[in-house]
């Protein structure tokens, strides 16, 4: 394939499961009505409040959160990358896991995200996701028609390494599905996912969580893609809503014909 649709749902999901799965649906059956063929969810689209309810929200894969989005991506026949759901672990705390739902509509890949935001700030912010979820092991990549995409998870972001090793397996296109603080998403989102674009001359597909939550939690949005040269060619705006847009898939053997640098790589 020469190029491919894709939309990004940005969403103000809450503590809410049922309200999150309803509008995370209908937001995608209308990406999927405008012709995506690839849709991205962001993080934690069926439950963002707060951490210690993470347990009780839980589920397996595929569970009631993904059985709209299947018969969806059955229908279509289409590809979507359900940003991540929470996922029960036995005994253990749950993994926060993306799911990515091939045009039969099963999971064609699962990524559990590997680095856990911990942050502690005496007399400013305490967050410990470690507390609550459990961390995987594994990178997971996923062969689509369309290339091979790099899964990835909000915080995985800083961690350059991890799309190092995606980029090295035949990674055309990154997903980062996110739910970025404001404060560190107003510096740090943008420069970090064009960034990761630029260093492996890939796509990335970066579909984030936006408003205030009920936890306190303000989200910063500003969904977007970035290409391969590292330019936004597409970003949201500052409320839920759809983005689509139609990727030059080209452009990634250009790019890396014109700056070989990943031929140049000495391990």
């Amino acid at each position: 394939m020469k190029s491919v649709v894709v939309a990004l749902v940005q969403l103000n999901s809450t503590a809410a499961v049922g309200a999150n799965v309803d509008r995370a649906a209908r937001r995608t059956a209308e990406a999927l009505a405008r012709g995506a063929e690839l849709v991205c969810l962001p993080e934690m689209f069926n439950y963002l409040g707060a951490l210690h309810g993470c347990a009780k929200c839980a589920e397996e894969i595929p569970g009631p959160s993904l059985a709209t989005l299947c018969d969806l991506a059955r229908e279509h026949k289409a590809w979507i990358a359900a940003g991540t759901v929470l996922e029960r672990n036995g005994d253990a705390r749950p993994f926060n896991t993306s799911v990515v739902l091939n045009p039969t509509g099963e999971v064609a890949a699962r990524y559990r995200k590997i680095h856990l935001f911990d942050i502690d700030l005496p007399g400013r912010v305490r967050y410990r996701e470690s507390a609550f979820l459990s961390a995987g092991d594994d990178p997971a990549i996923c062969e689509t028609p369309f290339g091979t995409l790099g899964l990835s998870i909000c915080y995985d972001l800083r961690f350059p390494e991890l799309y190092r090793k995606y980029s090295a397996q035949g990674a055309s296109l990154l997903l980062v599905p996110a739910a970025f603080t404001m404060e560190t998403g107003r510096d740090h989102w943008e420069p970090l996912l064009r960034a990761r674009a630029i260093e492996n001359q890939c796509f990335v597909v970066a579909t984030g969580q936006t408003g205030k939550k009920e936890s306190g939690l303000v989200c910063y949005g500003r969904s977007m893609v970035v290409d391969p040269w590292g330019l936004v060619v597409a970003q949201a705006a500052d409320e839920e809503g759809l983005l689509v847009v139609e990727l030059d898939l080209t452009a990634v053997e250009r790019v890396r014909e014109r700056l070989p640098a990943l031929r140049h790589r000495r391990l």
